[in-house]
């Protein structure tokens, strides 16, 4: 069964920010933690994230 716990406006901004970061990262303005990008892509394009979880959040559609 999939959780899915983020909504479509939370999706485009995770979307990108994750994308911003990891291109300031690949263009060398930002250090290495703009890899972080990743993971934010990553809960955008699963439509699940794990602090939602935490915090009770289950459907957000």
């Amino acid at each position: 069964m999939e959780i899915i716990n983020i909504g479509t406006l939370d999706r485009i901004i995770r979307s990108m920010l994750g994308l911003s970061l990891i291109g300031l990262t690949l263009a060398g303005i930002i250090g290495p933690w703009g890899w972080i990008g990743i993971l934010v892509l990553m809960t955008a394009l699963f439509r699940s994230c794990p602090a939602y979880l935490a915090f009770g959040s289950r459907n957000n559609k």
